[in-house]
């Protein structure tokens, strides 16, 4: 298991945790609702790899995630393996920009290109607008998987 409370931005660039968010991994993000209570949701994920890595999860306005986050940017995210439940992080942090507009109608192309192999996120509603969550991460923790563990400590 590696942790880590500093250097965070190098962390999450880290390769074994760049894998994952790199890979068709759904990350699943806990906002807290008004009333405090948490709200969970299993979404596609992406990396910003300049500005210091953050963590980048789109969604529409006006869903619950975004609406949580408007009144309270605090964050919690956790992605596995999909090949090997073992292998997992966990991230605490804040979202510090909501990005609107091209930048954030674009980005879902991007994701249905990596999760789903198309071209244009075909789930789209009308009149939906695309905001994209920028997550700074704040405190990570990486659960290396148990064949990665035993090589580590056989060295």
């Amino acid at each position: 298991m590696t942790q880590s409370k500093n250097n965070n931005e190098n962390k999450i660039m880290d390769p074994s945790v760049r894998r994952l968010f790199e890979g068709k991994n759904f990350v699943f993000i806990s906002t807290l609702m008004e009333d405090g209570t948490p709200q969970i949701t299993p979404t596609w994920v992406d990396l910003e790899e300049q500005n210091g890595g953050h963590i980048l999860v789109n969604t529409a306005i006006g869903r619950v995630k975004q609406k949580n986050v408007s009144q309270n940017p605090n964050i919690a995210l956790a992605i596995v393996d999909q090949n090997n439940p073992y292998d997992m992080v966990s991230v605490r942090g804040k979202v510090v920009e909501q990005v609107k507009g091209d930048a954030a109608e674009q980005h879902i192309d991007k994701l249905a290109k990596k999760y789903l192999g198309k071209d244009k996120y075909p789930g789209r509603s009308p009149g939906e607008k695309r905001i994209i969550l920028k997550i700074k991460p704040e405190h990570i923790f990486h659960m290396l998987p148990w064949s990665a563990r035993s090589t580590r400590t056989s060295k």
